[in-house]
């Protein structure tokens, strides 16, 4: 059974992670931290994730053995997971959002040492889209002006999201565009007229929504669009969970959510 822990096991993902990582019955949890800092130390994870009692209180203290380490936490505390992962040797899912080049950088040096899947969007549905739309943008060719539109909860602190980076990433790499100087984000003032090439970019920010994508291919004459709507943070949170349970074991390496759901 692989050997798992879970970083910010008390936040939004984290209680999830736990809760449908238990339910699978795939995996011994061997880990579930929280901040130095928390209140809940101390407190049964599963009862903090809503399950009831597994036995596994909250704590700081990073277990020595384990095999691979999932974090949905926050970029500042990414370069201490990373280390500690590299240094222990456990497989590392990273699913946080708004790292540093920087600290992507520190994440593919540590991927010589330990098998590492960093995704800025782990559910199946995102995933297929990430592989859809450069080819979409290159199948419909130069003529047609593309933007992205992302929506997520009032709360959430980067912006634009990591997946709607990765849209313009992968649009960017099919048709030859430079990334990121041909995206504009947002428009303002009297001179602000569409360029060609350019992938536009949109950040909304509202209430609970859990997380819209959607890409705007548009022409004179007709309009294409695809999305994706996340019903709740399940989807990211099963995708992150069959992530895990694919490394466990895995050569040293680099790998994508692509590699895991064999598209």
């Amino acid at each position: 059974m692989t050997k798992l822990v879970i970083n910010g096991a008390a936040g939004r993902m984290g209680k999830r992670i736990l809760a449908l990582a238990v339910e699978s019955g795939e995996f011994d949890i061997v880990g579930a931290l929280e901040h130095s800092s928390s209140e809940l130390l101390g407190n049964d994870a599963g009862e903090a994730a809503g399950i009831g009692r597994i036995g596994l209180p909250l704590s700081s203290r990073k277990p020595e053995i384990a095999d691979v380490m999932i974090d949905f936490t926050l970029a500042p505390a990414a370069d201490e997971t990373i280390e500690y992962c590299q240094n222990a040797g456990i497989g590392l899912v990273m699913g946080t959002t708004g790292l540093s080049d920087e600290q992507i950088s520190k994440l593919e040096r540590a991927a010589k040492d330990i098998p590492v899947i960093y995704g800025t969007n782990m559910s199946v549905g995102m995933n297929f889209l990430f592989e859809m739309v450069g080819k979409f943008a290159k199948m419909l060719g130069e003529k047609y002006d593309i933007e992205i539109i992302e929506h997520h909860h009032k709360f959430k602190k980067d912006a634009p999201s990591g997946s709607a980076t990765t849209l313009a990433e992968r649009i960017a790499e099919e048709t030859g565009r430079d990334m990121p100087g041909s995206v504009q984000h947002g428009r303002q003032g009297p001179d602000s007229l569409r360029k060609d090439g350019e992938i536009g970019m949109h950040a909304v920010r509202g209430g609970d929504i859990i997380g819209f994508h959607e890409v705007m291919y548009s022409t004179l004459g007709e309009t294409v669009t695809v999305q994706h709507r996340a019903h709740n943070r399940d989807n990211f949170v099963r995708g992150a969970i069959r992530a895990a349970g694919w490394l466990a074991g895995k050569e040293p390496g680099w790998y994508k959510m692509k590699d895991v759901l064999g598209l």
